[in-house]
């Protein structure tokens, strides 16, 4: 094991001085040409990264176990993962669940009063791998840029645990921080709530679910979140392979989450298919051009906007889906996820 954990620093280290170089250095690494597709041309740092993964021949999710997935997965959100904040106070807790209890871990920054404004967010992973400590880094880096606490929750997963059993935990760890607001040392009024891939799915889902909440969301932060579980928008298709995220790895997360096929038109799955979002609370979403999700997001956008939802989208045309979790180590990677923590900040101050 620290053998292992010394070759993924080596890794580390070396990817990051690769990148480094001047864009020239890192296109002609990578075959010489600009990787464009769709009309959208590749963050040159982006098209290296790729061309590594392939000359180190690091195997796809859907290629492995479940556990050798996860494990894929922490690894990959480690190797250029964004440097740590410090914090006054990082501890892990439990929340009551519907089907025990639901491992939290807490992020208050300096500085920030009580009561104190909080973002209760949930980690992406396609509802199969991911976890608190995948996700450490950039949750220790969204308390301190937006001056609020993060309640990151760690939902039940699949194939253990198959839908609703993540949307069932994500709502219930909301409404336990809303109705513990006190104890918590939060401000009932200054709750957000956000994630990332699939915990930008429950983000939305647990919006959604919660308009008639005595204390619901005041904000969301949906970060290339996966709205449509029945994956009919183009980008699927177009932006689906020879990039980090493959249409096949999408099958194989959702045959390990899903029940059967009709879990797909759920809108507790697929919060694209809710007939009417009207009144949810006022929303942040990220896309990336280079992200199957991409078109999914943005017309999750528009019809929250055509709602009369408030609704800010970013589009990042020249990054891919997962780029906050290689922040620390992709120049263009770290402006989005500074913007998303401001855009927080602004919304509960």
């Amino acid at each position: 094991m620290l053998h292992l954990a010394l070759h993924h620093r080596l890794q580390a280290r070396a990817a990051r001085a690769l990148l480094s170089l001047p864009d020239r250095a890192l296109l002609a690494m990578s075959g010489g040409r600009p990787f464009i597709r769709d009309g959208l041309v590749l963050d040159p740092q982006v098209q290296l990264l790729l061309t590594l993964q392939r000359r180190l021949k690091r195997p796809l999710l859907h290629q492995l176990s479940v556990a050798g997935a996860r494990r894929e997965l922490e690894v990959n959100c480690h190797i250029m993962a964004p440097a740590a904040r410090p914090l006054a106070d990082v501890r892990d807790d439990t929340f009551p669940g519907p089907a025990g209890k639901l491992p939290v871990r807490i992020y208050r920054p300096h500085g920030v009063p009580r009561p104190a404004p909080a973002l209760v967010y949930f980690h992406g992973g396609g509802f199969v791998t991911g976890s608190l400590d995948s996700h450490d880094p950039v949750c220790r880096l969204l308390a301190d840029e937006a001056r609020c606490i993060v309640l990151a929750v760690d939902y039940r997963m699949g194939p253990e645990h198959r839908f609703p059993s993540a949307p069932d935990d994500a709502l219930a760890a909301f409404r336990h921080v809303a109705s513990h607001t006190g104890p918590l040392g939060l401000d009932p009024v200054r709750l957000a709530i956000g994630g990332d891939s699939a915990g930008g799915n429950l983000s939305a889902v647990v919006a959604l679910a919660t308009r008639s909440d005595p204390v619901r969301p005041a904000f969301q932060l949906l970060i290339y979140p996966a709205t449509d579980l029945t994956m009919s928008f183009p980008s699927i298709e177009t932006m689906g392979h020879g990039l980090f995220l493959e249409r096949a790895t999408m099958d194989w997360f959702l045959g390990h989450y899903l029940r059967n096929d009709d879990d797909r038109r759920d809108p507790r799955a697929s919060p694209w298919l809710e007939p009417d979002v009207r009144g949810a609370p006022p929303a942040y979403i990220v896309t990336a051009g280079f992200d199957p999700l991409r078109d999914e997001g943005e017309a999750y956008a528009h019809k929250l906007r055509d709602a009369g939802v408030a609704v800010s989208l970013e589009r990042h045309t020249a990054l891919f889906h997962g780029f906050i979790n290689v922040c620390g180590g992709l120049s263009h990677a770290l402006p989005p996820v500074l913007e998303m923590a401001a855009a927080v900040r602004r919304a509960l101050a």
